[in-house]
């Protein structure tokens, strides 16, 4: 069987290809060029929709191709974080009459989240990102402490290459009584360290131009947020069309139906890409995250100036973190969803820590006799 042509170097652009103007032989990433070196008759393309049965990808705009996944990913105990994600690169192979994925390709960015259930593993949200767009809605989705968490989690996952970009997108700018410019006041702290939140009207194009600095030829960005929030009204504005079903939401609590049932890439004229996602009840941390870039690097910093290394912050002498509350400069609710993240963060990394020992003896299943040292929340 001869190899099939690689696709132009626009074509693969134009999805997202993380090496612009370079050719799939050109592509000097050492882990990218071994994978490729090792399937020579495989050609790449990116996930656009995961589904329980397979995967969907694409070679071009527009070309969508239905691919099995490698057998492994269908073990019962294979780690769900190292299957294929929306966003993913794979390298993909026609083996008549199907084609199948044979190779991951090393991601650049993720968006995860420890997934529900008793044992611990990860949830890849989204991966390959630039810029993670956190919607909010400016109606009683409105909700500082969500938005702190998601980006907790936004910057969680990061690689050696850097972490997505979180830019917190408040919608319905547009609806009477809401109240665009109380709420980015209550987002003070976060713009104070370099966190940008703008507000929207999400059907108006003229307003969602706002967002175009992050959707430029070979960008990516992920919508988040809680269902009824306007991501799928959003991403119809961005395309120019009615392409994602849209709900009303419930008066009493502006929550919507989940109008996007899967997450999918889709390529805007701006030559970007955009992934929307299903509304998101369920945040949990994965134990990697650091609590600085969840927006609490004040609190983060308060806490080296505390007396003692191991300061919870309760009634310690020389707190430099309750001074902060008493002096009025450290809003409560603030310092509350830090702890509570704190502590979260504190419990995954142990259950992280867990696993990873059990993956290196799987015949014992032994937990860690010591917990790890880190530097989420304290000194070393």
């Amino acid at each position: 069987m001869t190899a099939a042509a690689p696709a132009p170097v626009p074509v693969l652009d134009a999805i997202g290809w993380p090496f612009p103007g370079q050719a799939v032989h050109e592509v000097a990433d050492p882990d990218w060029a071994a994978a490729i070196a090792a399937n020579p008759q495989a050609r790449p393309a990116r996930v656009i929709e995961q589904h329980r049965s397979g995967y969907v990808v694409a070679e071009a705009p527009g070309h969508a191709l239905s691919v099995e996944s490698p057998p492994e990913w269908m073990r019962r105990r294979f780690p769900s974080q190292d299957r294929a994600a929306v966003g993913d690169w794979v390298l993909i192979e026609d083996q008549p009459p199907r084609t199948q994925i044979v190779a991951l390709m090393a991601r650049r960015s993720t968006i995860k989240r420890a997934a529900a259930g008793e044992h611990y593993q990860q949830q890849v949200i989204a991966a390959n990102i630039d810029t993670v767009f956190v919607v909010c809605g400016l109606d009683a989705d409105f909700n500082p402490r969500r938005i702190e968490r998601y980006l907790l989690l936004v910057r969680g996952g990061g690689t050696a290459h850097g972490s997505p970009n979180p830019v917190v997108v408040l919608t319905k700018a547009d609806v009477e009584g809401n109240d665009a410019e109380a709420s980015l006041a209550a987002l003070a702290e976060l713009a104070a360290q370099g966190i940008v939140a703008v507000a929207v009207n999400a059907r108006d194009r003229a307003s969602v131009a706002a967002l175009d600095p992050w959707l430029g030829p070979g960008r990516t960005a992920v919508l988040v947020g809680s269902s009824g929030a306007g991501k799928s009204t959003l991403t119809n504005t961005l395309l120019g069309v009615e392409k994602m079903k849209t709900n009303a939401v419930r008066e009493n609590d502006a929550r919507g139906r989940h109008t996007t049932t899967f997450r999918t890439l889709l390529p805007l004229p701006s030559g970007g890409c955009l992934i929307d996602t299903p509304g998101m009840r369920e945040l949990k941390p994965t134990g990697e995250e650091h609590l600085a870039d969840g927006g609490f690097a004040d609190i983060e910093t308060l806490t080296g100036e505390c007396k003692f290394r191991d300061c919870h912050h309760a009634r310690e002498p020389g707190c430099a973190v309750r001074a902060a509350l008493e002096a009025g400069t450290l809003d409560p609710a603030r310092l509350a969803n830090y702890l509570k993240l704190r502590d979260e963060v504190a419990t995954a990394a142990d259950k992280l820590a867990t696993r990873l020992v059990q993956n290196a003896n799987p015949k014992t299943g032994s937990k860690p006799r010591h917990k790890p040292s880190d530097d989420r929340y304290g000194k070393e």
